[in-house]
């Protein structure tokens, strides 16, 4: 029979999973966010779409960069889940 202290491993770890996990995507569109601020504060251009586009780009880059990795990450977490079912049954 799984504990309480068991359950509350195991969503600390798939919190970590879903900070570590989604850490390199956010600082992406967090960092190229703050260039294009930065440059619509220099040339005075206020335009919405001008932020959006190259944060979408960016943001697909970073998942063709790192979603290889993003999937073993999440892989390995899922394959300790199921190779511990049976100790979670009792």
């Amino acid at each position: 029979m799984i504990t309480e202290g068991q359950v509350l491993d195991i969503a600390r770890e798939a919190i970590y999973m879903i900070i570590t996990c989604s850490a390199p995507i956010l600082l992406i569109s967090l960092l190229v966010g703050l260039i294009v601020s930065i440059f619509q504060t220099v040339t005075s251009i206020q335009e919405q779409t001008l932020t959006f586009v190259p944060k979408i780009v960016s943001v697909f880059l970073g998942m063709m960069l790192f979603g290889s990795w993003i999937l073993n990450q999440l892989s390995g977490f899922i394959d300790r889940l199921w190779s511990d079912f049976s100790i979670f049954l009792g």
